[in-house]
């Protein structure tokens, strides 16, 4: 029997600093593979594999698709792409985003638990929100091990807590436990995956609900069905967006931002244009015209005050004064 010789990781805010110290502890003749997804921006340029590359002996880089999988060898992937396992073979494809992150961890989670089952070890790092729970829960239920990193040794400690929250986690370490840990499972035979495992949803013994609409999907409009177990709800539309309630929920909170953004750009031409056509009717000695269009104008600011208390109340610190545009969330890392 082979032992859990794919090693599959899911990291976001902090995460940089975590798999520094977690690759650098691992033994550079390691049997095993390492697949690595980091949550970045999609315009962002990854250095990860260059980082790494200090910290061990072991060959890393960007995964191609179609790629052969060799122990020994540590696969990140690529920026704006999700990295998906099959049996010998890596994909690396530009499929719909889950939780609104590509590369997004759940992807690779999963992947590795059906191509691998039992020989698959899921890791958890530091992140914020719940990204990698649900792939971490098809870990288990295909026999795999699921290991978290101790959120209060993460700097940040949501997605490993998520994890803890919701899966029944094997081991929860601290980063400096990490590297020993998966060695020595790495050299433990991997058993076989629960008979269970072949129902395509929800955890051991649980029975998937029939699908239901819920909401609209915030990345295409479409209807999402929730097709989750009880442990942990996931959300997905035809098209393939996948999202966890926090996920949903985030995702939700920009695009409200964003719309608030248009309707006051909207409400301060539409105040802009009818004191145009108020000073336009002044000028020709049209007061009622000009009255019309004063009303207007009053009307049009007590609008635009209601909307900047609401950007105000979803967290706009500096005020709403500036540039009226959407504006989105600096290219900070979350999840």
């Amino acid at each position: 029997m082979p032992g859990h010789d794919i090693i599959a990781i899911g990291a976001s805010a902090g995460g940089v600093e975590a798999l520094i110290a977690l690759v650098g502890g691992l033994p550079s003749d390691l049997q095993a593979s390492l697949f690595v997804v980091l949550h970045l921006p999609p315009t962002a340029r990854s250095m990860l594999p260059q980082i790494l590359e200090r910290t061990t002996r072991m060959p890393v880089g960007t995964a191609v698709d179609g790629e052969r999988i060799e122990r020994g060898r540590i696969y990140i992937a690529p920026v704006d792409n999700h990295l998906m396992l099959t049996e010998r073979f890596v994909r690396v494809v530009r499929t719909a985003k889950e939780n609104g992150h590509r590369p997004a961890v759940d992807p690779l989670f999963r992947t590795a638990a059906e191509a691998y089952g039992a020989r698959v070890v899921g890791v958890v790092l530091s992140g914020t929100r719940d990204c990698g729970t649900a792939g971490l829960l098809e870990i288990k239920r295909h026999g795999g091990i699921a290991v978290v990193q101790d959120p209060r040794d993460a700097l940040f400690p949501e997605m490993p807590q998520s994890a803890l929250d919701n899966v029944p986690v094997d081991h929860c370490v601290p980063l400096a436990r990490l590297p020993p840990l998966l060695a020595d499972l790495v050299q433990q035979t991997a058993g076989k995956a629960p008979a269970e495992a072949e129902s395509p949803h929800g955890l051991v013994g649980e029975k998937m609900e029939a699908p239901e609409i819920e909401f609209t999907c915030p990345d295409c409009g479409g209807n999402l069905t929730r097709n989750g177990d009880g442990a942990m709800l996931v959300f997905r539309c035809k098209v393939g967006h996948r999202y966890t309630p926090d996920g949903l929920e985030n995702e939700q909170a920009e695009a409200l931002e964003a719309a608030l953004w248009v309707a006051l750009r909207t409400i301060e031409d539409t105040a802009a244009l009818a004191r145009r056509m108020a000073t336009r009717a002044a000028d020709r000695n049209q007061p009622h015209i000009m009255a019309h269009f004063e009303e207007k104008v009053r009307a049009a600011e007590e609008r635009g005050a209601l909307v900047r208390r609401a950007l105000l109340g979803a967290g706009e610190e500096d005020g709403v004064s500036g540039d009226p545009s959407p504006r989105r969330s600096s290219p900070r890392l979350k999840t």
